[in-house]
């Protein structure tokens, strides 16, 4: 996958979630973000650890990995990190679960 395909729009994304696509999400905030927000149940490893916590990472196979964040600034960072880490279909989830709660999901808070 190119690069340029390292990120990945709410819309697409809620397209393949209700599609039944394997899509697998990992959340690269802190704790506490996750327990504000977040998209669905998945991997919360916050970025500064992701190094370290490569081996809790287990997308099933042929899921998408989307990593996502506030805004898609750490979420994109991680993406590049796991394609070089050895996961090729690592994305991020463009503008973050702010994003999301705009453009697909509302319940989804703001914060």
């Amino acid at each position: 996958m190119p690069m340029a395909d390292i990120e990945i729009s709410a819309e697409e994304l809620q397209r393949k979630l209700a599609a039944g696509e394997k899509v697998y999400l990992v959340d690269v905030r802190a704790g506490w973000e996750h327990d504000r927000a977040r998209i669905a149940d998945g991997p919360i490893v916050p970025i500064q650890e992701l190094p370290q916590r490569l081996a809790e990472l287990a997308p099933p196979e042929g899921a998408e990995l989307v990593c996502y964040c506030h805004h898609g600034m750490r979420s994109r960072q991680a993406a590049s990190f796991l394609r070089q880490a050895g996961f090729p279909q690592a994305r991020s989830l463009a503008g973050g679960i702010d994003r999301w709660s705009l453009a697909v999901d509302p319940r989804v808070p703001r914060y």
